[in-house]
């Protein structure tokens, strides 16, 4: 009787298992490192030639923007983290939050942040404020960068 109930379990798990999936989803997780001078966006980063007709560019620039997230979040009210809060960047002077510790150079720069000088500093960050202690990765698109700039003009508002 053992026997036939140890087998009846073994054939009823069998059958179970065959119902379901027959692998487990993949569990997918990215942590992306850059070398300074890097590309902070990628292959498949949206840019403003994405598809036909008119043009979100702030919905390209927020998704654009995750690339920045490992070191920046624009919350409203959020903490600062390995870089800057971004909410409401756009008229703010370099270097001005409290609860964040900038590097020499970019607190005394002078820039006062605008689509045209962080269009400038995303191209090159340690090229245009040199000492900048933000020197994972350019936007080298400009499309991309002028998304992100919406973006960010967005959280200004």
């Amino acid at each position: 009787m053992r026997n036939e109930t140890l087998l009846a379990v073994g054939v009823l798990c069998a059958g179970l298992a065959a119902c379901g999936p027959s692998e487990p989803e993949p569990v997918v997780e990215q942590i992306v490192v850059r070398e300074p001078g890097d590309p902070a966006v990628g292959a498949g980063a949206p840019t403003l030639s994405e598809g036909a007709g008119e043009v979100d560019l702030v919905a390209l620039g927020e998704r654009a923007f995750q690339a920045c997230t490992g070191c920046h979040n624009a919350d409203p009210g959020g903490a600062s983290m390995a870089g800057p809060n971004l909410h409401g960047v756009m008229g703010r002077a370099a270097g001005s939050r409290d609860d964040f510790a900038y590097s020499e150079a970019l607190a005394s720069s002078g820039i006062t942040w605008d689509f045209a000088t962080l269009d400038r500093y995303l191209a090159n960050p340690t090229g245009y404020v040199e000492g900048t202690a933000m020197v994972a990765g350019a936007v080298r698109d400009g499309e991309t960068r002028a998304a992100i700039a919406a973006y960010l003009a967005s959280t200004s508002e």
